[in-house]
């Protein structure tokens, strides 16, 4: 094999002679493997290696595993240890053989291994190590019960026996980093990101403690650790976020990372006391260079081209405005992603910054040092910017720098707590900035909303009956080939019928007639009505109609997110 290889790379690859030795030699001396040491080297990159490793030991290849659904027996009796450090995940049992996606061919022993922990032959497959993450995660999902066992060890050690109490004499600090405290906090946090989680809720009531996770939006019970446990709970997470874990009476914010697979996460935490003790709110943002599309989050063809005509402006402002776990801030690095280039200077301001960007400079706010959005704005200026992005314009002040940034020649990115687009522009005079200013930087305005996806798996047609159109003003002549699509709920959407969301826009351009409006202080009722009748404004309705036309979403969603129109 290492010969056929050696001899592969260099008359159909063209890698020098030398190189190749040198790979082998190394191979050899260290014990690593030749398919690791391809891909470490860059001689190979690894969808080549998988494919000629599959062509010369005529095994299959599966560049793609999305189409695979868990094998509920492979969590219940292979430890995820032992699946993601030989990166081994089932694909499907035929005929009494399990056939097992791998990305190293050359290591046969835990193969051969997975085969005793089934008591099932096994056959390779050979897959993208990231594929293999992926359905991984997928795969242990619903495995994360394990409350029971942890109160068993510490019930054993003595620590949550009858009369145990916490109190004012208890070293909190020695349950919270008890092992198995520690391992149902993880848990709760491993199950979390594998249910593409977004914040976790620790709820505490008067006879038990809930834990939930809100998925796509919406809230879902998942697990219900005994109430004995709750304290010792808190106290861990406080550890974790670096917050007194003496101080229950108080209000507390704390922060910290974890890391799952290949993926690390940031935590954002927030304690308050409640009658039945600490309550638990913690935000997920996974630290990521993903690149974000326009087209992606969700955007229409009409509304992308508008928004991008926007992106090429060298001054003005560009207002994302929605409420909060809406996806603005996710809209506006997808924007300036689009316009980040080597000879564009990008400045940030935000709190806390979500995602990295190469190529920009990002500052996070920090309120206790005196770095606020106001005082990072001022100092910007002086940083010879072509691109500002403000986090979120909270105060007159703010509006007034980023507008006074915009009128001296630079493009500005923030956002605002709105209902709609055309409200965004009169909070703007409700703050206190002058009509005129508002007039004068104000370029375009996006407003935005998230609705769940239909799930691929178990997507169906439906004939909606009259009263669920009629709320929408539709009728079934408006149905693309008479009927609308609706998810029947499956294993991979957890009985939901929804997988991931996408988002609904409202794209406004300030043109020369709502300058006019703004400067007269019209309401936001009559600027929408002109947008509407005059400039052909889409309102999130109206989006939302389309999208749910198209097969994405459902009205029953798009119902619950947006208001009738009236104008």
């Amino acid at each position: 094999m290492s010969n056929a290889l050696a001899k592969y790379l260099v008359e159909e690859r063209g890698v020098r002679q030398d190189k190749v030795d040198s790979l082998l030699q190394k191979s050899r001396e260290t014990g690593e493997k030749l398919d690791a040491a391809l891909v470490e080297s860059g001689l190979l990159g690894e969808a080549d290696m998988l494919q000629y490793y599959a062509q010369q030991l005529g095994l299959p290849y599966e560049a793609e595993l999305g189409k695979y659904k868990p094998l509920p027996k492979f969590a219940e009796k292979v430890p995820v240890a032992f699946a993601r450090n030989y990166n081994l995940i089932a694909l499907d049992d035929l005929r009494g053989t399990v056939r097992v996606a791998t990305c190293r061919p050359l290591d046969l022993y835990p193969m051969d291994e997975l085969a005793g922990i089934l008591r099932q032959p096994v056959e390779a497959v050979l897959a993208p190590r990231v594929e293999i993450s992926e359905l991984i995660n997928r795969t242990y999902a619903q495995k994360t019960e394990v409350s029971d066992e942890v109160e068993r060890e510490l019930e054993a050690d003595g620590m949550l026996d009858s009369e145990f109490a916490f109190d004012e004499k208890t070293d909190i600090l020695n349950i919270a980093t008890a092992a198995p405290i520690i391992k149902l906090v993880n848990t709760i946090f491993s199950q979390s990101l594998r249910m593409r989680a977004s914040d976790i809720h620790i709820q505490p009531s008067e006879h038990k403690l809930q834990v939930r996770y809100r998925v796509d939006g919406v809230l879902y019970d998942v697990m219900t650790p005994s109430k004995k446990l709750q304290d010792a709970i808190v106290a861990r997470i406080k550890v974790m976020g670096k917050m007194d874990i003496a101080e229950r009476r108080l209000p507390q914010d704390g922060r910290a990372s974890i890391k799952m697979g290949d993926n690390e996460v940031d935590l954002r935490i927030s304690t308050v006391p409640t009658n039945y003790g600490e309550r638990v709110v913690i935000r997920l943002l996974e630290k990521t260079n993903k690149q974000f599309n326009l087209a992606d989050i969700g955007f229409g063809p009409e509304h992308e081209a508008t928004f991008r005509t926007y992106l090429e402006y060298s001054n003005g402002i560009i207002l994302l405005t929605g409420p909060t776990g809406s996806g603005k801030t996710t809209t506006l690095y997808a924007a300036i992603a689009s316009i980040n280039r080597p000879d564009v200077n990008i400045l940030t301001i935000e709190d806390p910054i979500e995602y990295q960007m190469p190529g920009a400079s990002q500052v996070e706010v920090n309120e206790k040092k005196g770095l606020t959005f106001a005082k990072a704005l001022r100092s910007f200026v002086r940083q010879d910017p072509d691109v500002i992005l403000v986090g979120e314009i909270r105060d007159l002040e703010t509006g007034q720098i980023a507008i006074q940034s915009a009128l001296t020649g630079h493009l500005v990115f923030s956002t605002l707590h709105t209902n709609d687009a055309p409200s965004t522009v009169t909070r703007l005079v409700d703050l206190g900035v002058e009509p005129f200013l508002v007039a004068s930087s104000v370029i375009c305005v996006v407003a935005q909303r998230l609705t769940r996806r239909i799930c691929k798996e178990c997507r169906e047609a439906y004939i909606p009956d009259a009263r669920e159109l009629k709320g929408f003003d539709l009728t079934l002549a408006d149905l693309p080939d008479g009927h609308l699509y609706h998810g029947r709920g499956c294993e991979a959407c957890f009985k939901t019928g929804y997988t991931g969301r996408t988002a609904i826009h409202e794209v406004m351009p300030i043109n020369e007639v709502i300058k006019q409006q703004i400067v007269e202080k019209q309401p936001a009722g009559e600027i929408k009505r002109v947008a509407v009748t005059q400039g052909g404004l889409l309102t999130l309705r109206m989006d939302g109609i389309k999208k749910s036309l198209a097969g994405k979403t459902t009205l029953a969603e798009i119902a619950t997110i947006t208001q009738r129109d009236t104008f």
